[in-house]
């Protein structure tokens, strides 16, 4: 293939990508278009609020959510199917991988959440903490609930 005949193919190359991109426009969720709803009773421990960011779509596999518990508050266990980020916006939070010790995390930590690995995480006894949750998509599925986390496995941050 001679020069011009190449470079010809990538000069097409290039606007069928750029028509591509003028067929699509970006969108915009406005803040508060979405309305906030309770953790649910049966996978939380205590008041936690869920702001939906975006669901997982043809574009992208992921979900976002922005999550606060209240003090005390957390989730119950869980696994991810393809593994889940939490990026700390707020306040002093807990952590803990199951058989591993209970970890605090504060603003501007990040959290790999791997797939199938059994943790939860929530806030401090004292203080609030808010994360931005980036939750992968396997299958239609994004999480794995399990049980609730006993006041004697959230204590144990206090005694450590």
């Amino acid at each position: 293939m001679n020069t011009h005949v190449l470079k010809m193919a990538f000069c097409m190359a290039g606007l069928q990508a750029t028509l591509a991109f003028a067929e699509s426009e970006q969108q915009i969720v406005r803040a508060g278009e979405q309305a906030s709803i309770p953790g649910p009773e049966q996978f939380f421990t205590g008041r936690a609020r869920i702001d939906p960011l975006w669901p997982a779509d043809e574009h992208i596999n992921t979900s976002g959510a922005l999550v606060t518990f209240e003090p005390g508050a957390r989730s119950a266990w869980h696994t991810h199917p393809a593994g889940q980020r939490l990026v700390v916006t707020s306040g002093v939070g807990l952590t803990q991988e199951v058989g591993k010790p209970i970890q605090v995390i504060r603003p501007g930590d990040v959290v790999w959440c791997p797939p199938g690995v059994k943790h939860w995480h929530g806030a401090a006894a004292k203080t609030a903490m808010t994360h931005i949750a980036v939750t992968a998509t396997l299958d239609g599925k994004n999480v794995n609930w399990m049980e609730k986390v006993t006041d004697e496995q959230y204590d144990q941050a206090h005694q450590e």
